[in-house]
Order: structure tokens, then C-alpha cells, then sequence
């Protein structure tokens, strides 16, 4: 069920971004700051957990989503895609993860269980590169990849100021068990996957 899959479908939308990005002078690094200083905005929100912040969290998710399609999309076309931007990209696209999930925990005062969510977002998302690291293809697959977290944490951000709670048990705790459970599935996934193929 990953919508990184639906990358080179999201890619035909970007162009005009991507020219836009050009003419202002914006490099891709510039833009994957930019999207983490969203992602910490949306942290933030979430930190209130009152329902028009819950809105505006939901806000910063989603445009620092489309920014992290947009930093790779412009590198690529202004030919200038390297390693060092690729190393930024992934270190602050894996502290916009912890800044969103400490958001949402913190919001509840459920640490345990923000601690459980992150450790699941992280270990998906280094597996990911690690099984690249030992030269196989960049795993994105399994059950939650990112895309799927960033669409995930949006949803449920814009549903719960209207509904806050199933059967008495915070929508927002139910996320954070989701990340934290199915985080762990897919890393276990992409680990036995990699296992298998080496």
C-alpha cells in the first residue's frame, strides 16, 4: 500500500513548481529547509492539540510532502542532484519525521507511545537506506513507507477536530499505535526482503 509507488505520477504535477522554483532562484536545498521548517511548524500545531492547530498541522504536512517531492524534482532538472543533497535531504526528512510524531505524542502527553511511533517512522526509514547502503535498490516498500506517513498524519489531523475519539480512545493515539506498529512490520519486511536477496 505505499504511495511512493505513485512518485512518477506526482512527478507530472511538479513541473510547474519545479519552473517556478527556477525562476526565483531556489536551489534543492534550499527547499528541503524549507520543508523541514514546515514540518517542525506542523510539530508545533500539533504540540497545541486544539482543533484549528490540529488544521493547520495538517496544512504543514501536506506542503512539506509536496516540497520533498519538489527539492529532488528541481535538483534533477537543474542537473546539480549530488550526494551531499542527497545525505541533507534524508537527515532532515528523518527530523521533520520526529519533529511531527514528538508533536502529536507530546500533545497528548503520551511519550511512551510517541516513543514507540518514532522508533517505528525512523527503523522503516533507515532500512530503507541501509539496504541500499549494502548495494541493493532503495527499498521503499512494505506497509507505511513515507508518503504513506506524511498522507496518513494529514488525514487524520484534518478528521480530528471534528472527531476526536473512537469508542472513548483519542484518533490521534490510535495514529501514534499505527505508526508505531506497522512502522515496526515494514522495517521487519524490508529487512527480511533485503535478507533474501543477498
Amino acid at each position: 500500500m505505499t504511495l511512493d509507488r505513485l512518485r512518477p505520477i506526482a512527478n507530472l504535477f511538479l513541473d510547474p513548481f519545479v519552473g517556478t522554483a527556477k525562476r526565483i532562484g531556489l536551489s534543492p536545498d534550499e527547499i528541503s529547509l524549507l520543508a523541514f521548517l514546515l514540518a517542525v511548524a506542523a510539530g508545533i500545531s500539533f504540540l497545541q492539540a486544539r482543533p484549528t492547530w490540529y488544521l493547520a498541522g495538517a496544512i504543514f504536512v501536506f506542503l512539506n510532502g509536496w516540497l520533498d517531492l519538489l527539492d529532488g524534482a528541481l535538483a534533477r532538472e537543474l542537473e546539480t542532484d549530488s550526494q551531499a543533497g542527497n545525505l541533507l535531504d534524508h537527515v532532515l526528512d528523518r527530523y521533520a519525521d520526529i519533529v511531527v510524531v514528538a508533536g502529536l505524542a507530546g500533545g497528548l502527553g503520551q511519550f511512551a507511545l510517541g516513543f514507540a511511533a518514532i522508533t517505528g517512522v525512523l527503523l522503516t526509514s533507515y532500512l530503507g537506506t541501509q539496504i541500499e547502503a549494502v548495494g541493493l535498490e532503495r527499498e521503499y516498500g512494505g506497509l507505511l513507507g513515507r508518503a504513506d506517513r506524511l498522507a496518513l498524519v494529514g488525514l487524520v489531523a484534518v478528521i480530528v477536530p471534528f472527531y476526536p475519539a473512537i469508542a472513548g480512545i483519542s484518533l490521534v493515539a490510535i495514529l501514534l499505535a499505527v505508526l508505531a506498529v506497522v512502522g515496526h512490520v515494514t522495517a521487519v519486511q524490508r529487512f527480511v526482503g533485503a535478507w533474501g536477496e543477498l
